[in-house]
C-alpha cells in the first residue's frame, strides 16, 4: 500500500482499523450518490459519523479516502472470487463455477465497480499503479484456473487474453445490465458466455 498505511496519527491499530472501515462505508455511500469530485471531506467525517477533526487524524486529503474505498472494492472482489476456486473438483467444473461466481459479483457489486472504474483516475500514479496490479492479479487467478484445463494447443498468451476476455464481459454485464437483461437473464448471460468459454477451449461442461 503506497504510503498509505503510514497515514494515520493515531497509533491504536485497532482503532484505526475501526474508523478506516466507518470512514470507507460512510465514503462508499457517498460516492454512489454524488461521485468523488461532488463529495466533501466534512460529509465524509459526517457520515462515517465522526468529525471533520478526527477523519484528519487518519488522512492528509480526500484522495486518501478514495485509494481506501478503491482498495475495499477490489479486497472484497478478490475475496468473493478466491472463494469460488476449489482445486478439489474437477478442471472444468471449477473453470464454470468460478466464471459464473465472477459474474454474479459483478452483478452484485455493480455500483462498487462503477465507482472503481470512474474514479481510479483520480488517484496518483503510485496509487493507481498499486490498484491496477491487483486487477492484474485478478486476471491471473482466472487464467491459472483456465491453465487448469489447458488443450495442449492453447498458448500462454491465449490464457492470459481469455482470462482477460472473462474479465471484462463479466464488467460488461454490471455496466450494461440496463440494456442486457431486456435480452437475458443474468443466468442465461452466464450460461452464454460459458459456453462460448468452452468452445474456444474445446471441452465439454461435466
Amino acid at each position: 500500500m503506497p504510503g498509505h498505511e503510514r497515514l494515520s496519527v493515531v497509533k491504536d491499530r485497532e482503532l484505526v482499523e475501526k474508523r478506516r472501515s466507518q470512514m470507507i462505508k460512510g465514503a462508499m455511500k457517498l460516492f454512489k450518490e454524488k461521485g468523488f469530485h461532488k463529495t466533501t471531506t466534512r460529509e465524509i467525517a459526517k457520515e462515517s459519523g465522526f468529525s471533520i477533526g478526527t477523519l484528519y487524524e487518519y488522512i492528509r486529503q480526500k484522495e486518501d479516502v478514495l485509494f481506501f474505498v478503491v482498495d475495499a472494492i477490489y479486497n472484497q472482489v478478490r475475496s468473493k472470487l478466491e472463494e469460488a476456486i476449489d482445486l478439489q473438483h474437477a478442471p472444468v467444473e471449477n473453470l464454470i463455477r468460478v466464471v459464473k461466481a465472477y459474474f454474479d459479483i459483478m452483478n452484485d457489486m455493480q455500483e462498487e465497480v462503477l465507482i472503481m472504474y470512474q474514479e481510479v483516475k483520480s488517484l496518483q500514479k503510485d496509487s493507481q499503479d498499486y490498484v491496477l496490479q491487483k486487477e492484474r492479479d485478478m486476471v491471473d487467478m482466472l487464467k491459472n484456473v483456465i491453465m487448469d484445463c489447458l488443450p495442449e494447443n492453447l498458448s500462454m498468451t491465449d490464457a492470459e487474453l481469455l482470462a482477460n476476455n472473462i474479465f471484462v464481459q463479466g464488467q460488461m454485464w454490471g455496466f450494461r445490465r440496463w440494456i442486457l437483461q431486456k435480452q437475458c437473464t443474468l443466468n442465461e448471460y452466464v450460461d452464454r458466455q460459458t459456453s462460448y468459454l468452452l468452445r474456444v477451449l474445446q471441452v465439454s461442461p461435466i
